[in-house]
Protein backbone atom coordinates (compact mmCIF):
# COMPACT_ATOMS: atom_id res chain seq x y z
CA UNK A 1 0.00 0.00 0.00
CA UNK A 2 1.10 3.54 -0.59
CA UNK A 3 0.96 5.61 2.64
CA UNK A 4 2.86 5.43 5.87
CA UNK A 5 -0.28 4.96 7.99
CA UNK A 6 -1.34 1.56 6.59
CA UNK A 7 -2.44 0.31 10.00
CA UNK A 8 -5.24 2.92 10.13
CA UNK A 9 -6.82 1.83 6.83
CA UNK A 10 -9.94 -0.21 6.29
CA UNK A 11 -9.54 -3.22 3.96
CA UNK A 12 -10.80 -2.89 0.40
CA UNK A 13 -13.50 -5.27 -0.78
CA UNK A 14 -11.92 -8.44 -2.12
CA UNK A 15 -13.82 -8.17 -5.41
CA UNK A 16 -12.29 -4.78 -6.25
CA UNK A 17 -8.95 -5.24 -8.07
CA UNK A 18 -6.43 -2.47 -7.68
CA UNK A 19 -6.18 -0.30 -10.77
CA UNK A 20 -3.98 2.63 -11.71
CA UNK A 21 -5.46 6.07 -12.31
CA UNK A 22 -3.69 8.48 -14.61
CA UNK A 23 -4.56 11.99 -13.52
CA UNK A 24 -3.83 15.34 -15.15
CA UNK A 25 -3.44 18.27 -12.72
CA UNK A 26 -3.79 21.84 -13.95
CA UNK A 27 -3.15 24.94 -11.83
CA UNK A 28 -6.04 27.21 -12.75
CA UNK A 29 -5.86 30.93 -13.70
CA UNK A 30 -2.14 30.72 -14.52
CA UNK A 31 -0.68 31.34 -17.98
CA UNK A 32 1.44 29.78 -19.42
CA UNK A 33 -0.03 26.59 -17.96
CA UNK A 34 1.51 24.83 -14.99
CA UNK A 35 0.50 21.16 -14.97
CA UNK A 36 1.45 17.63 -13.91
CA UNK A 37 0.53 14.14 -15.08
CA UNK A 38 0.88 11.28 -12.61
CA UNK A 39 -0.08 7.69 -11.79
CA UNK A 40 -1.69 6.63 -8.51
CA UNK A 41 -3.22 3.41 -7.19
CA UNK A 42 -7.00 3.21 -6.92
CA UNK A 43 -6.65 2.03 -3.31
CA UNK A 44 -4.96 5.30 -2.34
CA UNK A 45 -6.90 7.47 0.09
CA UNK A 46 -7.93 11.11 0.07
CA UNK A 47 -5.12 11.69 2.59
CA UNK A 48 -2.67 10.07 0.18
CA UNK A 49 -3.87 12.21 -2.71
CA UNK A 50 -3.50 15.37 -0.63
CA UNK A 51 0.11 14.56 0.27
CA UNK A 52 0.91 13.48 -3.30
CA UNK A 53 -0.41 16.75 -4.72
CA UNK A 54 1.75 18.66 -2.24
CA UNK A 55 4.79 16.74 -3.51
CA UNK A 56 3.86 17.21 -7.17
CA UNK A 57 3.48 20.96 -6.72
CA UNK A 58 6.47 21.43 -4.43
CA UNK A 59 4.38 22.84 -1.58
CA UNK A 60 4.93 22.22 2.14
CA UNK A 61 1.36 21.66 3.46
CA UNK A 62 1.54 24.78 5.64
CA UNK A 63 -1.94 26.01 4.69
CA UNK A 64 -5.52 24.74 4.71
CA UNK A 65 -6.94 22.80 1.77
CA UNK A 66 -10.02 20.95 0.60
CA UNK A 67 -11.17 18.67 -2.21
CA UNK A 68 -14.57 19.11 -3.81
CA UNK A 69 -15.71 15.79 -5.28
CA UNK A 70 -19.29 15.10 -6.38
CA UNK A 71 -20.40 18.21 -4.50
CA UNK A 72 -18.90 17.21 -1.16
CA UNK A 73 -15.78 18.48 0.63
CA UNK A 74 -12.95 16.21 1.74
CA UNK A 75 -9.52 16.78 3.23
CA UNK A 76 -7.04 16.31 6.06
CA UNK A 77 -7.98 18.35 9.11
CA UNK A 78 -5.60 20.83 10.73
CA UNK A 79 -6.05 22.23 14.26
CA UNK A 80 -8.34 25.24 14.06
CA UNK A 81 -9.02 24.60 10.38
CA UNK A 82 -11.81 23.19 8.24
CA UNK A 83 -13.91 20.38 9.71
CA UNK A 84 -14.52 17.36 7.43
CA UNK A 85 -17.23 14.84 8.21
CA UNK A 86 -15.25 11.89 6.82
CA UNK A 87 -11.92 10.32 7.75
CA UNK A 88 -9.53 10.98 4.82
CA UNK A 89 -7.54 7.85 5.66
CA UNK A 90 -10.62 5.68 5.11
CA UNK A 91 -11.96 7.18 1.87
CA UNK A 92 -10.43 5.46 -1.17
CA UNK A 93 -10.21 6.92 -4.65
CA UNK A 94 -11.98 3.86 -6.04
CA UNK A 95 -14.98 4.70 -3.80
CA UNK A 96 -15.83 7.61 -6.12
CA UNK A 97 -16.23 5.46 -9.26
CA UNK A 98 -14.67 8.18 -11.38
CA UNK A 99 -15.53 8.24 -15.08
CA UNK A 100 -12.92 8.95 -17.74
CA UNK A 101 -12.43 12.69 -18.22
CA UNK A 102 -14.24 13.43 -14.95
CA UNK A 103 -12.86 16.43 -13.07
CA UNK A 104 -12.75 17.54 -9.47
CA UNK A 105 -11.17 20.40 -7.54
CA UNK A 106 -8.40 20.75 -4.97
CA UNK A 107 -8.04 24.13 -3.27
CA UNK A 108 -4.97 25.11 -1.25
CA UNK A 109 -4.11 28.19 0.82
CA UNK A 110 -7.27 30.27 1.01
CA UNK A 111 -5.26 33.50 1.13
CA UNK A 112 -3.25 32.97 -2.05
CA UNK A 113 -6.09 30.70 -3.24
CA UNK A 114 -4.55 28.07 -5.49
CA UNK A 115 -6.98 25.85 -7.41
CA UNK A 116 -5.94 22.55 -8.96
CA UNK A 117 -8.25 20.95 -11.51
CA UNK A 118 -7.72 17.18 -11.43
CA UNK A 119 -8.93 15.15 -14.43
CA UNK A 120 -8.97 11.37 -14.84
CA UNK A 121 -7.30 10.59 -18.18
CA UNK A 122 -6.90 6.80 -18.10
CA UNK A 123 -7.59 3.73 -15.97
CA UNK A 124 -4.69 1.30 -16.34
CA UNK A 125 -3.88 -2.18 -15.03
CA UNK A 126 -1.59 -2.42 -12.03
CA UNK A 127 2.03 -3.24 -12.92
CA UNK A 128 3.48 -5.07 -9.88
CA UNK A 129 7.01 -4.20 -11.02
CA UNK A 130 6.43 -0.44 -10.74
CA UNK A 131 6.27 1.87 -7.75
CA UNK A 132 3.27 4.16 -7.35
CA UNK A 133 2.64 7.07 -7.20
CA UNK A 134 4.78 8.23 -10.10
CA UNK A 135 5.01 11.55 -11.95
CA UNK A 136 5.06 11.00 -15.71
CA UNK A 137 5.63 14.54 -16.88
CA UNK A 138 4.69 18.16 -16.29
CA UNK A 139 5.45 21.73 -17.21
CA UNK A 140 6.87 24.71 -15.34
CA UNK A 141 7.84 25.14 -11.74
CA UNK A 142 5.03 25.75 -9.24
CA UNK A 143 4.52 29.14 -7.55
CA UNK A 144 6.25 29.32 -4.16
CA UNK A 145 4.30 29.41 -0.92
CA UNK A 146 2.92 32.80 0.18
CA UNK A 147 3.80 34.62 -3.04
CA UNK A 148 0.46 36.46 -3.16
CA UNK A 149 -1.70 34.30 -5.41
CA UNK A 150 -2.08 33.81 -9.18
CA UNK A 151 -2.18 37.48 -10.24
CA UNK A 152 0.79 38.47 -8.08
CA UNK A 153 2.71 35.38 -9.19
CA UNK A 154 2.23 36.21 -12.88
CA UNK A 155 3.46 39.76 -12.26
CA UNK A 156 6.56 38.34 -10.61
CA UNK A 157 6.93 35.84 -13.43
CA UNK A 158 7.32 38.63 -15.99
CA UNK A 159 10.22 40.09 -13.99
CA UNK A 160 11.78 36.67 -13.42
CA UNK A 161 11.43 35.78 -17.09
CA UNK A 162 13.21 38.99 -18.11
CA UNK A 163 15.98 38.22 -15.60
CA UNK A 164 16.32 34.70 -17.01
CA UNK A 165 16.55 36.07 -20.54
CA UNK A 166 19.36 38.36 -19.37
CA UNK A 167 21.15 35.32 -17.98
CA UNK A 168 20.60 33.40 -21.24
CA UNK A 169 22.06 36.27 -23.26
CA UNK A 170 25.04 36.45 -20.89
CA UNK A 171 25.47 32.69 -21.25
CA UNK A 172 25.49 33.07 -25.03
CA UNK A 173 28.15 35.79 -24.74
CA UNK A 174 30.33 33.56 -22.57
CA UNK A 175 29.98 30.59 -24.89
CA UNK A 176 30.75 32.76 -27.93
CA UNK A 177 33.92 33.96 -26.23
CA UNK A 178 34.91 30.38 -25.40
CA UNK A 179 34.17 29.00 -28.85
CA UNK A 180 37.51 30.03 -30.43
CA UNK A 181 39.41 28.04 -27.80
CA UNK A 182 37.94 24.83 -29.18
CA UNK A 183 39.95 25.34 -32.34
CA UNK A 184 43.00 26.86 -30.69
CA UNK A 185 45.54 24.15 -29.90
CA UNK A 186 47.58 26.52 -27.74
CA UNK A 187 44.78 27.22 -25.25
CA UNK A 188 43.02 24.60 -23.14
CA UNK A 189 39.26 24.81 -22.61
CA UNK A 190 39.84 24.69 -18.85
CA UNK A 191 42.12 27.74 -18.94
CA UNK A 192 39.54 29.64 -20.97
CA UNK A 193 36.65 28.70 -18.66
CA UNK A 194 38.38 29.43 -15.33
CA UNK A 195 37.93 33.25 -15.39
CA UNK A 196 34.14 32.93 -15.85
CA UNK A 197 33.57 29.65 -13.99
CA UNK A 198 31.79 31.20 -10.97
CA UNK A 199 29.51 33.34 -13.10
CA UNK A 200 28.81 30.49 -15.50
CA UNK A 201 27.96 28.10 -12.64
CA UNK A 202 25.58 30.65 -11.07
CA UNK A 203 23.79 31.25 -14.38
CA UNK A 204 23.35 27.54 -15.07
CA UNK A 205 22.09 26.97 -11.53
CA UNK A 206 19.51 29.76 -11.85
CA UNK A 207 18.29 28.39 -15.18
CA UNK A 208 18.06 24.87 -13.74
CA UNK A 209 16.10 26.00 -10.65
CA UNK A 210 13.51 27.66 -12.87
CA UNK A 211 12.61 24.31 -14.45
CA UNK A 212 10.07 21.67 -13.46
CA UNK A 213 12.14 18.91 -11.80
CA UNK A 214 10.51 15.51 -12.30
CA UNK A 215 13.55 13.70 -10.87
CA UNK A 216 13.19 15.35 -7.44
CA UNK A 217 9.42 14.90 -7.42
CA UNK A 218 9.72 11.17 -8.07
CA UNK A 219 12.37 10.82 -5.37
CA UNK A 220 9.93 12.28 -2.84
CA UNK A 221 7.05 10.19 -4.18
CA UNK A 222 9.19 7.08 -3.79
CA UNK A 223 9.97 8.04 -0.18
CA UNK A 224 6.27 8.54 0.48
CA UNK A 225 5.37 5.20 -1.11
CA UNK A 226 7.96 3.42 1.03
CA UNK A 227 6.44 4.82 4.23
CA UNK A 228 9.34 7.16 5.06
CA UNK A 229 8.12 9.65 7.68
CA UNK A 230 10.65 12.32 6.63
CA UNK A 231 9.63 12.50 2.96
CA UNK A 232 8.84 16.23 3.40
CA UNK A 233 12.26 17.43 4.49
CA UNK A 234 14.78 14.66 3.77
CA UNK A 235 17.78 15.86 1.75
CA UNK A 236 17.63 14.30 -1.70
CA UNK A 237 20.46 13.44 -4.03
CA UNK A 238 20.68 15.70 -7.04
CA UNK A 239 20.12 14.49 -10.54
CA UNK A 240 23.43 13.48 -12.07
CA UNK A 241 24.33 15.76 -14.97
CA UNK A 242 24.99 14.29 -18.36
CA UNK A 243 28.69 13.62 -18.95
CA UNK A 244 30.53 16.54 -20.55
CA UNK A 245 32.63 15.74 -23.56
CA UNK A 246 36.03 17.18 -22.78
CA UNK A 247 37.26 16.97 -26.32
CA UNK A 248 35.03 18.20 -29.12
CA UNK A 249 37.53 17.44 -31.82
CA UNK A 250 40.56 15.25 -32.11
CA UNK A 251 43.77 17.16 -32.54
CA UNK A 252 46.12 16.05 -35.25
CA UNK A 253 49.08 14.11 -33.97
CA UNK A 254 52.32 16.05 -34.17
CA UNK A 255 54.92 14.53 -36.40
Amino acid sequence: MTPSDKSERLPLPLQAPVQIYQFHVLLLTISPAIWRRFLIRSDSTIADLHHILQILMGWSDEHLHQFTIHGKHYGVEHPGGIYFSTDPKKIYLCDFNFRLKERFLYEYDFNDYWQLQIRLEQILPLDPNKTYPFCITGARKTPPEDCGGPERFMEQEVKMELALWDKKFRLAEIMSALLPTIYDETTSIQAAVDPVRVELTAILQDLEEAKFNRFTINQRLKLYASGEVDWRWKELEKEKPKPFKKSIRTKKATK
